[in-house]
């Protein structure tokens, strides 16, 4: 009786147990693999080498030796400018030039100049009289001596001597002063001539070159705005020619993305209607930052052998930045970020539950990101139903279509039998 009141009391019967919900989640494993940072931006194409060839001269075009899409080489005869008049001022200037070369030969092979044939003449013959005196002199000095001469004679032939010394060394300083100067002045006012008549000659000679266009590069001619008759202005360019051998494509990248460049880093140059993409490499990292976009110019250069890639066009450039082997990647969809900026993952542990740990996130390529810090790898992680996801939730595996790899067969049996229980 008293057992059986007991085992009717309310609060001693056993009530069924609520089930812990189950969802359903689908993931992939932690792997390690090869992962690349990828920089992708726009870019404008540039020829390798351009040059605008500009007259320095204001003449009609007298004829243009190549069209537009022609192929040059460096030095190669591209127009010509009227130029009768410049022809003229060239002979003109190229016989003063030679007269003067033959006056300035004529003049340093010849012998001593009239003048200084008289100074040495008057030399010559000052030194015979002086000669001709200092006899005289000595000869009325013996009879001076001997009492056959007056005093006064004597005195005479002394007065004589001295002027006749006076004039010697005026003849032989005049003599002397012609050697050293005149002849030094003479070959200097001849050289003198010759250097201006060449300078003449050579001023006529460019003149007449500025009527020849040449190309200062190889290449292909892109523009040619005249027709032959046409005035072509000296500062207006008259032809372009570009090289197309190569192609640079410049753009603009953040500061970040700048950083982590380097020269010689592998790039793809992909054009718009264009299937096969074009390899290429960095070739200049600006060292100063755009003021309008604070951004970093970067150019890309790359081969162009049939010219397939047009200066001017808008492509898309995807350079490779940095390459990791064997990092832990997972998909990006795994990756939960917060209101602060705190990434982290749910991570189904052995018992079928999902965790949540922090981590640190690295290199992102397409959807898969690299994983620093805070897992390892085979770690299995929830790749859909992540977010508002509780802690320690009981999880229900399903295959997952990531690239990450999705489950294995041993991971499918475990899950399938462990939802057998539940």
């Amino acid at each position: 009786m008293a057992v059986g009141s007991l085992l009717s009391w309310p609060g001693c019967s056993s009530a069924p147990k609520e089930k812990e919900p189950t969802v359903a989640v689908e993931y992939a494993v932690v792997r390690q693999d090869t992962i690349r940072r990828i920089i992708e931006t726009e870019a404008i194409l540039f020829p390798l080498h351009q040059a605008a060839l500009v007259p320095k001269i204001s003449a009609p075009v007298k004829k243009f030796l190549v069209n537009r899409g022609s192929h040059v080489r460096a030095g190669q005869l591209l127009a010509v400018l009227e130029n009768r008049d410049l022809v003229a001022g060239a002979q003109e200037s190229r016989g003063a030039y030679a007269q003067a070369e033959a006056t300035y030969t004529t003049t340093t092979s010849s012998g001593v100049p009239e003048e200084l044939q008289k100074a040495e003449l008057d030399a010559s013959s000052s030194r015979q009289n002086l000669d001709a005196q200092q006899k005289l002199y000595n000869s009325r000095q013996n009879l001076f001596q001997q009492g056959a001469l007056p005093r006064k004679e004597l005195d005479q032939s002394a007065v004589a001597l001295t002027q006749a010394k006076n004039q010697y060394e005026i003849a032989q300083k005049h003599l002397n002063a012609l050697r050293a100067v005149g002849r030094a002045q003479e070959l200097k006012s001849a050289a003198g001539q010759l250097t201006s008549a060449k300078g003449k000659y050579m001023g006529a000679e460019a003149q007449l070159s500025y009527s020849e266009i040449r190309s200062p590069i190889s290449g292909v001619v892109t523009d040619r705005p005249l027709y032959p008759g046409e005035m072509a202005t000296a500062g207006t360019p008259l032809l372009t020619v570009m090289d197309l051998s190569q192609v640079i494509a410049k753009a603009h990248v953040s500061q970040s993305d700048a950083a982590v460049l380097k020269l010689g880093d592998p790039a793809t140059i992909i054009v718009p209607g264009e299937t096969q993409a074009v390899k290429g490499k960095v070739s200049v990292i600006s060292p100063a930052l755009d003021p309008n976009s604070t951004t970093v110019e970067i150019w890309v250069q790359a081969p162009n052998p049939h010219e397939r890639l047009k200066p001017g066009s808008s492509v898309k450039l995807r350079i490779v930045a940095q390459t990791i082997p064997g990092a832990l990647i997972i998909p990006a969809s795994a990756l939960l970020t917060d209101p602060e900026g705190n990434a982290s993952v749910m991570v189904i542990g052995a018992d079928d539950r999902a965790h949540q740990r922090a981590v640190r996130a690295g290199v992102r390529q397409g959807d898969v990101v690299q994983i620093v810090d805070g897992l390892k790898p085979g770690d299995r992680v929830v790749t859909t139903a992540a977010y508002g996801l509780p802690d320690n939730t009981k999880v229900r595996l399903q295959a997952s279509a990531s690239p990450s790899g999705g489950n294995n067969s041993s991971d499918s049996s475990k899950s399938a039998g462990n939802t057998g229980k539940d």
